[in-house]
């Protein structure tokens, strides 16, 4: 296996695997190219929804927290996983520092700057008042 194959994920759906897929960072230079990442991708195509509702994800080590959020984002709400996050990390993966920036601490990870307000309001005011919006 080349590079993080091993990361391995399945997408299921009524018994049905949907998709497959594995981590592909290194591969396409994409870093949130993680394979339940990936996986939400070619389900949704495959699909053709957003919304996965209803389908189950495989995957071989706890979602890190961006893949959590893709994992929420798509309705999924059952994950089966083979390693802790704790076994991910002494194996080189960093999600450990990311757990604790949403925690408060690591706070200098990212500098997050917030806009003016009126700059901000005006790009949810257009969104809120789009005819044609779709909430997700």
């Amino acid at each position: 296996m080349k590079n993080n194959e091993y990361m391995k994920v399945a997408v299921v759906k009524d018994g049905k695997i949907i998709s497959r897929a594995h981590n592909t960072v290194l591969k396409s230079k994409d870093a949130t190219a993680h394979a339940e990442v990936n996986a939400i991708r070619e389900a949704s195509k495959v699909l053709n929804t957003h919304d996965l509702s209803g389908c189950i994800l495989y995957t071989s080590a706890e979602p890190c927290p961006m893949c959590l959020s893709a994992i929420i984002w798509a309705n999924i709400k059952e994950v089966y996983y083979a390693n802790t996050k704790e076994e991910a990390n002494e194996i080189g993966f960093r999600d450990d520092i990311i757990y604790e920036y949403i925690k408060g601490n690591n706070k200098d990870l990212i500098n997050l700057h917030k806009l003016d307000e009126e700059t901000a309001k005006e790009a949810f005011d257009s969104f809120k008042n789009s005819l044609d919006k779709e909430i997700y």
